[in-house]
């Protein structure tokens, strides 16, 4: 009988070791899947304003891009996070990938997504 609830407490208790796995300790999933869960609606509540900043003003922010910045640009990066210092590098990879966000505001959105980090 006692077998029973050893193994599986002993199973358990391995689990909660100190070595890197990808799951993390399964003592702490409920409060890791709430940090998360928290995590991902920040981040999709900037994302659908970083959307809707490209794609109501997409034929400005294009404009932006190839002039090398401005105040549509600027919004964006902003909302999306991208940090001061960086704007004049991105801004520069942007102008390079005109091509693609000419024709796909989608694109360009993920782009500032993730130059913001």
């Amino acid at each position: 009988m006692t077998f029973r609830f050893t193994l599986p407490m002993i199973l358990a208790l391995g689990a909660c070791t100190g070595e890197a796995n990808h799951l993390g300790n399964p003592l702490l999933w409920p409060i890791t899947g709430l940090a998360t869960a928290a995590e991902n609606a920040a981040y999709n509540q900037r994302r659908g304003q970083v959307e809707v900043i490209v794609k109501s003003n997409f034929p400005a922010i294009l404009d932006d891009i190839r002039a090398g910045g401005g105040p549509i640009l600027s919004d964006a990066m902003d909302t999306a996070g991208v940090p001061a210092t960086d704007r004049p590098a991105r801004i520069t990879q942007m102008q390079g990938d005109l091509g693609l966000y000419a024709t796909n505001p989608e694109a360009l959105v993920v782009a500032l997504m993730v130059y913001g980090g």
